[in-house]
């Protein structure tokens, strides 16, 4: 059992799959001499060789296209995109031709490669180094979009994106980087689609994904002080979403909070909440609350960073409140 932070853990994984799989390669902007631009792939190039870990222009279009192309002609390709806030500028590759081949050649191409990215806000980035891009992928057929909060679920979670025939986006959080968790030893796999309980509650049922998740917890501790006993729930991945640990809990526990990064209008939580308004309404004791940050690009200036991204102080006060 190995202690590793979360950035190491990228690593860890990318380096798990190249060794297993002669496929398997790594392109990116700074991705090889650099070890990656938030140290993400330290050693992988020293390990693998230029070959198989290469620098590429800075160019997210020819990124995406490379690995289509790749994943095409019979290889399983890891492309890094820097920031997920320039998925836009390839998202034409991503959302027309990546998501749609296999789709649209009737199964005869697929395209097994995974596109990992730097996600979310909390590093003082700004509008256009800062967002969280997860609702955008979800709303893509043919994507699969992974978001993992430790670095166990990032190895495990690596290897079965690398492995799976379909196109995942694989989203990284800026400010779970330095984060540490215990990672057995040995090849480690994943399964995509399944969902952790990482609290047991009978009251209310809190969703939260990536960053939010250590959020979500330190809150479900306070409010267990409280009397009011939180079961948290980290998806880990939005497609394919584990709806049945979703909905058997808050059928235990007749009460739904998601907590999202996302923008408010049309993030993950709505989908979420949509699904269990349909499957568990009869099983709610009240409204669903999302827990979000506003419909505005994220700003620089930290003390206003911190007041839209939800906090372990805001999921507690509006759980308490929604509770009374």
């Amino acid at each position: 059992m190995a202690t590793l932070t979360y950035r190491e853990a990228v690593a860890r994984g990318i380096a798990q799959e190249m060794a297993r799989d002669d496929r398997v390669l790594l392109i990116g902007e700074d991705v090889a001499e650099a070890g990656g631009v938030f140290k993400t792939t330290q050693g992988l190039r020293e390990e693998f060789g230029p070959r198989r870990v290469r620098d590429t222009p800075i160019s997210e279009e020819a990124i995406t296209g490379m690995v289509m192309g790749a994943a095409m002609n019979g290889l399983r390709p890891i492309g890094e995109i820097m920031f997920s806030d320039f998925l836009a500028t390839c998202w034409d590759i991503v959302v027309n031709q990546i998501a749609k081949t296999r789709y649209m050649t009737g199964g005869q191409i697929e395209l097994p490669l995974v596109l990992r990215s730097a996600n979310g806000g909390g590093a003082r980035f700004g509008g256009q180094h800062s967002q969280s891009i997860e609702n955008w992928a979800m709303a893509i057929p043919g994507l699969k979009v992974v978001a993992p909060s430790s670095p166990i679920d990032v190895v495990g979670l690596m290897a079965a994106s690398v492995r799976d025939q379909d196109p995942v986006v694989f989203l990284e959080h800026k400010a779970l980087f330095a984060t540490k968790g215990e990672v057995p030893d040995g090849e480690l796999v994943d399964t995509l689609g399944t969902a952790k309980t990482l609290r047991q509650g009978d009251s209310a049922t809190i969703v939260a994904l990536a960053a939010m998740v250590p959020k979500a917890v330190e809150a479900a501790e306070i409010l267990a002080g409280e009397g009011i006993s939180a079961e948290v729930i980290d998806p880990r991945t939005l497609v394919p979403l584990d709806v049945t640990s979703i909905a058997t809990s808050v059928s235990k526990t007749g009460r739904l909070f998601t907590v999202e990064e996302n923008p408010r209008l049309c993030g993950w939580g709505a989908e979420v909440s949509s699904i269990v308004a349909e499957e568990c309404f009869w099983d709610l004791d009240g409204p669903i609350v999302r827990i979000t940050t506003p419909h505005i690009p994220l700003p620089a200036a930290d003390a206003i960073e911190d007041m839209a991204i939800p906090s372990g102080t805001r999921i507690v006060e509006t759980v308490r409140t929604s509770m009374q």
